[in-house]
């Protein structure tokens, strides 16, 4: 696996060295585009605004737009000149609970691993957090973008979590409606909650869509008629007791 950054963990006036790796992979079933017509590959390509020639990759830089039209490019120099030691550090700011960072400010997922030098320092680390209940928030830059990041312990290692900012996180579109709920329904809501309780265990779910169209790809290349299973229908439930109450009843006959 490819280390997708190398840093070093700044705790106080400790450095400890790590690679960080991405944590998780794109299993989704990708699809090209097709012209309607005759079935041939839709492709891109990069043309110049001013001549219209097809541009290569090596051909390429990147441009601010200082002024309409008027442009001051940058090079990998450039942005490398623009970063401090702190920078190329994961610079850990503080620590603090995870509970307190709240879900819609996590972004994506590294493996910390320590690199040469490092096993010490980053398992002091690691066991320190851990036995504290700690996570730590901390900065660095990758590639042209500072990252927000809170670096969180496991039975295993570190995971480096990247964080949005708070001006990049959105607030709901309009005010959510609270209202009242009655003791009997709250109850009876807490009830079916705790009958459902069981550990998460991650093996355990599966992308059932992409399975049954994995099935449909399979049938069409075969040259077979799609065939979709019937649903039962079910009647929608209005009354909220009346819906928890057969919630319940279902969850205690599968139990």
């Amino acid at each position: 696996m490819a280390v997708s950054h190398r840093g070093a963990i700044s705790f106080g006036m400790v450095h400890i060295p790590v690679g960080l790796y991405t944590a998780t992979q794109d299993n989704d079933i990708h699809f090209n585009q097709l012209c309607k017509e005759d079935g041939s590959r839709v492709k891109y390509k990069k043309v110049c605004a001013h001549c219209g020639k097809e541009v290569g990759t090596d051909d390429i830089v990147k441009g601010f737009e200082y002024e309409k039209g008027k442009y001051v490019t940058m090079t990998d120099d450039d942005f490398e000149k623009s970063k401090t030691e702190k920078d190329k550090a994961i610079h850990i700011l503080h620590f603090a609970e995870l509970s307190s960072i709240r879900p819609i400010y996590f972004d994506k997922t590294y493996h910390a691993v320590p690199e040469q030098g490092g096993d010490k320092a980053y398992e002091l680390l690691r066991r320190a957090m851990k036995e504290e209940g700690k996570v730590a928030i901390a900065k660095t830059v990758i590639g042209t973008k500072q990252k927000l990041m809170a670096l969180v312990p496991t039975d295993e290692g570190i995971l480096a979590e990247t964080l949005f900012f708070a001006g990049e996180v959105k607030e709901a579109p309009k005010d959510i409606p609270q209202p009242e709920v009655s003791q009997e329904e709250l109850s009876m809501a807490k009830t079916l909650i705790d009958a459902m309780v069981r550990p998460f265990e991650p093996q355990v779910y599966k992308d059932e869509y992409q399975a049954r169209l994995w099935e449909i790809i399979q049938q069409k290349i075969q040259g077979k008629e799609i065939t979709v299973p019937e649903e039962s229908s079910e009647t929608t439930v209005i009354d909220v007791m009346e819906a928890l109450k057969k919630s319940l009843a279902q969850v205690s006959h599968a139990s």
